[in-house]
C-alpha cells in the first residue's frame, strides 16, 4: 500500500472525466516523447468557468475523445479553481501559473494547447465554442496533421 502512495505522487497525475491527466510539464513531455504523441495542454477553471466546464463535461468526458486521447495525445491539465478547497498545493500552483505564461499568456479559460514532445507550439484554442466530441476531435485531428 505504501508502495502504491509513492508510486502515485511520484507520477503527479490527476483523474480527469475517466482519464489519467498529468500535472506536470515535464512528465508530460517524457511520456510524448516515450509514445510518440503530442500534447494537449488544457488550462481549466474547473470551478468557476463555465465553458471549462461544459467542454469537460461535452468533450473530455466523450468515450470518443478518451479513445482518442489515448491513441494520439498525452493529457497535461493546469486547474485554476477558485475555490480554496479544490486548489492545489502551492507547489503545483506555481508550476501551473509558470505553464500559463509560456502557453496561456492572456489568460483564456478555457485555452486548449497542442505542443510537441519538446514543448513547441503547434496549435492552440481559447474558449469554447459548445462544439460537440466529434466537431472537437475533428478540430484536433487537423491542427496535428498540419504540423
Amino acid at each position: 500500500m505504501k508502495n502504491t502512495l509513492i508510486i502515485f505522487l511520484l507520477f503527479s497525475t490527476a483523474v480527469f472525466a475517466g482519464e489519467t491527466w498529468v500535472s506536470s510539464f515535464d512528465d508530460a513531455k517524457l511520456i510524448a516523447a516515450k509514445n510518440d504523441k503530442k500534447i494537449l495542454l488544457y488550462f481549466s477553471g474547473s470551478d468557476w468557468c463555465r465553458p471549462c466546464i461544459l467542454l469537460k463535461k461535452k468533450v473530455f468526458e466523450k468515450e470518443l475523445f478518451k479513445k482518442f486521447a489515448d491513441d494520439n495525445l498525452v493529457l497535461a491539465l493546469f486547474d485554476f479553481p477558485a475555490r480554496d478547497k479544490n486548489k492545489p498545493e502551492p507547489a503545483q500552483i506555481a508550476h501551473n501559473e509558470k505553464m500559463a505564461e509560456i502557453y496561456n499568456p492572456e489568460g483564456n479559460f478555457p485555452q486548449v494547447v497542442l505542443v510537441t514532445a519538446e514543448g513547441k507550439k503547434i496549435s492552440e484554442f481559447a474558449g469554447y465554442g459548445n462544439e460537440t466530441a466529434v466537431k472537437y476531435i475533428a478540430k484536433l485531428k487537423e491542427a496535428l496533421a498540419v504540423k
